[in-house]
């Protein structure tokens, strides 16, 4: 037989396989059913019915089984020279008939009586079904009969299948499919890769290597699984080619080693093995192989394997690489955000809020300004001005992590925070007092650095405020209401080098401070205040 006819009788089988197993498994399926339903609800009327419909139904596979056996008997009649085409196809078709008209008539009669019961409502749509698949396999047996091949490589295929839909599928098949060219198991990969081969048999070890190593692929031998396990930990694989029967540690073994380790599990492993039970298969695929080869296994089949687990770990590799690097374009955007607004607020973004606001009852507000500093600014160049505010405030920003106070904004040369916005903190006051101490003595140690001496003033005030995001664009968290408003009048009547603060806020502080009181004092908007300077934490109890 020529190579194209082969192919053509191949696909030939194929689809005869196809279009004919699956309907008659089908109905197998269905008599299994309806048997095991019989028994259950007790209806042995049916079961002699039934058991003749298995009988047809088995008879019907054994059939197909010949028809796609390509050295069956039933085969080789068809391919004798003297035979009749055409006595043949009678043949063919009467015995692919019997068995089913068997079954659609024992089927129908259950149906008719089955209609009669009550509660037979599951029993009447199994059969129902098994008839739909006998007449579907009717329908097929006209143009499946002619098993015909063409008559030469060069025939016509439109002649060569004319009238017969199974030879004009596998004549399509044939045209469409390209042949595998002599020598192409060895022809060079288009992207070398690194692979490591585990076999304890020497030779298979150095077949599979030198195959490899002339499609340009670089090569590494291990002898037994724990050789194996210890060169992945030491060099990264692209893709692993293990025997499963080894001495030690087996290739199952170590296959789950490498698939419960999360920096390995992702390197493709191909199992070549003599066992070709398909429960070493099933094993073997459940614990995490990309394929499984048996042996002798044939070159151009494992150069198809490799060459594809190979092409999909380069796109779960690109795939990975990508969700990397979104990862990290996506941390480096929260972080950005967190700059601008406070982590809870981000966090109520991202669920989906787009109006945020709030009424907070009881906060604390700091606001810190420098001395003189429209002077200074005017002495120094642009640059210099802003290297010093960075500095000065980025020392603020620290001070205000190390004791959990919310930074709210700079404006200009002048500093606002905020503490007790975000969930329960009774202490903020506390550490609103403790903040404000160290600014003052940050900024003494940082102008032994700077151009010249600064001071500030602060003002410190507690109360009720209302807080939320303004704006769409270069939106910005801030906080509103008279303690806010109070806090900067504080600042704006504090003294260089010293924290201003409000009654409310001195009866927050307790006894844990050092405060000296300022008397009654002239606020712009409220009248005349009480209020007291902040000088420094209280000594501990002796």
């Amino acid at each position: 037989m020529t190579r194209v006819a082969d192919r053509t009788d191949r696909a030939l089988i194929a689809y005869v396989r196809q279009e004919l197993s699956a309907p008659a498994e089908a109905i197998a399926g269905y008599v299994e059913i309806l048997l095991d339903e019989a028994g259950k609800n007790d209806q042995a009327q049916f079961r002699e019915d039934l058991e003749k419909i298995r009988l047809a139904s088995r008879s019907l596979s054994t059939l197909i089984a010949s028809l796609v056996d390509p050295f069956s008997p039933l085969r080789a009649r068809e391919k004798e020279a003297d035979e009749d085409p055409e006595d043949y196809r009678r043949r063919l078709r009467h015995d692919l008939r019997t068995p089913i008209n068997a079954i659609k008539g024992y089927g129908e009669m259950l149906r008719e009586d089955a209609a009669d019961l009550v509660d037979a409502g599951g029993l009447v749509t199994d059969l129902d079904r098994l008839l739909e698949e006998a007449s579907r396999f009717l329908e097929r047996i006209d143009g499946l009969v002619s098993f015909s091949l063409p008559q030469s490589e060069g025939a016509d295929p439109a002649e060569a299948g004319a009238g017969l839909v199974s030879a004009r599928v596998a004549d399509r098949f044939v045209a469409s499919v390209q042949p595998i060219a002599e020598g192409e198991a060895d022809d060079a990969a288009q992207l070398p890769s690194r692979i490591l081969v585990v076999d304890d048999n020497a030779s298979n070890r150095d077949l599979l290597k030198r195959r490899l190593e002339r499609q340009g692929h670089a090569v590494t031998l291990a002898e037994n699984g724990a050789r194996a396990l210890a060169l992945v930990r030491e060099a990264p694989f692209d893709l692993i080619l293990l025997d499963l029967l080894m001495p030690d540690v087996s290739g199952f073994d170590v296959l789950s080693a490498l698939k419960s380790d999360a920096s390995l599990r992702d390197i493709p492993v191909i199992v070549i093995s003599a066992l070709n039970e398909i429960d070493s298969i099933v094993r073997c695929v459940e614990a995490g192989a990309e394929d499984y080869l048996a042996k002798p296994f044939d070159p151009v089949l494992l150069r198809a394997r490799i060459g594809s687990s190979l092409e999909k770990k380069r796109l779960r590799d690109r795939e990975r690489e990508a969700l990397e690097a979104l990862r990290i374009e996506k941390e480096r955007s929260e972080k950005l955000l967190l700059n601008i607004l406070p982590a809870p607020t981000v966090e109520r973004l991202k669920g989906g809020e787009t109006v945020i606001a709030d009424h907070l009852d009881d906060v604390t507000i700091l606001f810190a300004d420098f001395v003189g500093f429209t002077e200074l600014s005017s002495t120094l160049p642009a640059a210099r001005l802003v290297d010093i505010l960075s500095r000065v405030f980025s020392a603020f920003d620290a001070l205000a992590l190390k004791f959990g106070v919310e930074k709210i904004k700079t404006i200009g040369d002048a500093y606002m925070a905020a503490c007790g916005l975000f969930g329960k903190r009774e202490d903020h006051a506390h550490a609103v007092a403790d903040m404000a101490v160290e600014m003052i003595e940050t900024l003494g140690r940082l102008n032994a650095e700077l151009p010249a001496t600064l001071q500030i003033r602060i003002g410190v005030n507690s109360g009720d405020v209302v807080a939320g995001v303004i704006g769409a664009h270069k939106f910005i968290y801030d906080i509103w209401g008279d303690t806010v408003n109070v806090a900067s009048r504080l600042e704006a009547n504090s003294l260089p080098g010293r924290i201003h603060v409000s009654k409310s806020t001195c009866e927050r502080l307790g006894g844990a401070f050092v405060l000296e009181p300022r008397g009654s004092l002239e606020v712009k908007g409220k009248g005349r205040m009480e209020t007291c300077f902040l000088i420094g934490r209280a000594p501990p109890p002796a």
